[in-house]
């Protein structure tokens, strides 16, 4: 009878988890299925980091691909800018999505929230190791403008 009762506790749990989606599944297909291809947002990275006092950054977006990245006063962040690489990885709202998935199962702590229109993260905080200092992160999004 123990087992009989267990076996059917077992098939609810697996059940019930079976047809859950995660928050973030959950967003980052609101964002895919909004079928935006051409966009521009402000981008602020929060960290330990020589460029902190640069943000926010204004991204432009199409077709996945950055367009272009520039500074608060307006001066094209180029290629060749020490700082791009690490910019670029954040410089899409697919790469944010790509970076929170690899947080969220590497970080010690992650707190995001999401637009609730678009899906898009809004704000994501990261500690990757609670007992280490300096190794937190944050990523804001704003002002997301849509292009046709």
């Amino acid at each position: 009878m123990k087992k009989i009762i267990l076996l059917t506790f077992i098939t609810i749990l697996t059940a019930c988890s079976f047809g859950a989606t995660s928050e973030f599944e959950k967003n980052r297909q609101m964002w895919q299925d909004s079928g935006i291809k051409h966009y521009r947002f402000s981008l602020s990275i929060g960290c330990f980091c020589p460029f902190r006092d640069q943000m926010p950054l204004v991204v432009e977006v199409q077709n996945d691909k950055i367009m272009s990245i520039t500074y608060p006063d307006g001066k094209l962040v180029a290629e060749t800018d020490p700082n791009y690489e690490t910019f670029s990885r954040y410089a899409t709202i697919e790469h944010i999505f790509s970076e929170l998935e690899t947080g969220l199962s590497k970080a010690d702590e992650v707190k995001v929230t999401y637009n609730s229109a678009k899906g898009f993260p809004k704000d994501i905080y990261f500690d990757y190791i609670k007992a280490a200092m300096d190794d937190e992160l944050s990523i804001s999004v704003s002002n997301l403008e849509v292009f046709k």
